[in-house]
């Protein structure tokens, strides 16, 4: 192995990452599926909106009970998706258009397919006997603790076999593996050195809290609410927020085993690591110990962005939060991801509304402190999809069904052409979810032909926040404001600029605090508010910009 030359070791800082979820990106073998020969076909539409990397979410080989997240083997492409050839001429030509390619290690478990498995639960002797978490029953054959899974149910499975039980924080063909095993920890980093060999640019870290368990495996205590130790990590429905996850999750040994990855990363150059914190309310202390020094995580991201709350207060409380327990980390803010309904959906009063509220969101967004992910689609400002019980494809979403409807309506695939069958999606007689008309009526080539469209307003967003090292890295501080307003500054190197984003449904008056002259209006794109002597007037859901 030999270092790479001539890089930016902290391209991350600041760093707008695009989320392709491959299997709903672009299918070119005609089969519903998208695959890697799609995702090279559409890099130059990715880079053309400014982004300086895409994540994509799990191709490897997988049994797809949990569309990818249950790895078999990661170290090779799961036929759906293509070959490791394809793999690797996606790279180059992502390397080509100036894009770098972080991808997701699902390390917390595999599938109960993964040969490691099928080796573990052949007997209780076997060279990886202790490669996953098992247990004997209690005398009256009950699982070790009350531990749950988020996918509903216990979190133990029972094995005739072993004649123990294995446990799994998601569903039962997803075993977890026992990252208290050196041996565990050895192998997994030689899947990690496998990417990285092949020259991928990071990884995101999925469920980067979940590699360990309490040895004891005591039961969980009960959540209670007043408290805020939880509850925010699952829907009302699920009774995985009854409890205070001490146990099953967010173990002090997982601090070693970051370090253990961290110092693999950096024999490499110009690698990154985002790791997904779901920990509840104790999420930014989680956060603050993973990414805190330059021995562990480059940056992680929590779910607090991801709720239905789209408010002033909501918004600096999160990243006061963040800023006041992470002295020394960075954060990876994000409004979708394909685990979560559609921010315009969460965020508009009504159909009308969303293109108004999806620039508006991404200009918010692009003004903060910390690095962004983007999630596919929503730069066409795509809604949910309302799909039929029958066309789900996500388990999580059968199996509470009809109280929660699971992921598929964020994962529907990618509009490009309107006038096309599955607006261009595939070319197959059907695909493997449903492309819902209002989604292809906002179709990449619908859009490309409209100035005021969502997508170029994304693409002028993201170009005005690469021409300000301010919104880069630079410092950020609040200002205090009696109305329901978003009022910060951001200021790096001598650029000090004014930021002020009416969130709410009527207009408003910004008046300047005590010390502050507004200098240089700057053309925010999408917005019209108008500066005035000691005052700033927004309409609703408008935004400002201005050096100060």
């Amino acid at each position: 192995m030999t270092l790479q030359a001539g890089g930016n070791a902290d391209w991350w800082r600041g760093a707008v990452i695009y989320q392709v979820y491959p299997r709903s990106f672009q299918d070119t073998n005609s089969d519903g599926l998208g695959d890697l020969k799609g995702i090279t076909r559409r890099l130059p539409y990715i880079a053309s909106l400014g982004v300086d990397a895409i994540w994509l979410s799990p191709f490897f080989k997988s049994p797809m009970a949990d569309m990818g997240y249950d790895v078999s083997d990661y170290c090779d492409v799961d036929p759906i998706f293509g070959t490791l050839a394809d793999f690797d001429e996606m790279m180059a030509e992502a390397h080509r258009l100036g894009i770098k390619v972080v991808i997701d290690q699902v390390i917390s478990h595999t599938s109960d397919r993964h040969p490691w498995f099928v080796e573990s639960r052949s007997s209780r002797t076997n060279p990886k006997a202790d490669w996953y978490v098992w247990a004997d029953p209690k005398p009256d054959g009950t699982a070790p603790n009350n531990w749950l899974s988020i996918f509903g149910g216990p979190g133990w499975e029972w094995d005739g076999v072993r004649r123990q039980y294995y446990q799994h924080n998601f569903l039962t063909s997803q075993p977890d593996l026992n990252f208290h095993s050196g041996e565990v920890q050895d192998a997994v980093l030689e899947t990690v050195k496998f990417w990285l060999d092949r020259g991928v640019d990071g990884f995101r870290l999925d469920t980067v809290n979940y590699y360990f368990c309490d040895k004891q495996l005591r039961s969980n205590p009960p959540h209670e609410p007043d408290t805020s130790d939880g509850g925010l990590d699952a829907p009302d429905t699920n009774p995985y927020g009854m409890q205070n996850h001490l146990y099953d999750k967010t173990q002090p040994e997982n601090i070693g085993f970051l370090k253990r990855f961290r110092a693999l990363l950096d024999q490499y150059e110009d690698r990154t690591t985002v790791g997904e914190v779901g920990d509840g309310a104790r999420s930014l202390k989680t956060v603050a110990a993973y990414t805190s020094g330059d021995d562990k995580l480059h940056m992680c991201y929590t779910f607090d962005l991801l709720g239905p709350e789209f408010t002033a207060e909501h918004i600096r409380g999160c990243v006061d939060a963040f800023q006041k327990a992470v002295t020394d980390g960075w954060v990876c803010w994000a409004f979708s991801n394909h685990d979560v309904m559609r921010h315009v959906s969460r965020f508009a009063l009504t159909e009308e509304e969303r293109p108004v509220i999806a620039k508006l969101a991404i200009s918010v967004l692009a003004a903060l402190r910390g690095s962004i992910c983007l999630y596919q689609g929503e730069e066409l400002g795509l809604p949910e999809a309302e799909l039929a019980f029958e066309d789900l494809r996500d388990p999580y979403g059968i199996r509470f069904w009809p109280a929660f409807k699971g992921r598929d309506g964020c994962r529907t695939p990618m509009p490009w052409e309107a006038g096309k069958a599955h607006a261009g999606f595939t070319s197959a007689e059907k695909s493997w979810l449903p492309v819902p008309y209002e989604q292809a009526a906002l179709s990449v080539d619908t859009q490309e032909g409209s100035d005021s469209s969502v997508l170029h307003h994304y693409r002028q967003t993201l170009a005005f926040r690469k021409s300000h090292p301010a919104l880069i890295d630079g410092d950020m501080s609040f200002i205090d404001t009696n109305q329901d307003l978003l009022a910060f500054i951001r200021e790096k190197a001598g650029e000090k600029l004014l930021f002020v984003f009416n969130l709410t449904r009527k207009p408003a008056e910004f008046r300047l605090p005590a010390g502050i002259v507004l200098g240089e209006p700057l053309d925010m794109p999408g917005f019209d508010a108008v500066a005035g002597p000691g005052s700033v007037k927004l309409a609703a859901l408008d935004g400002f910009c201005a050096r100060v």
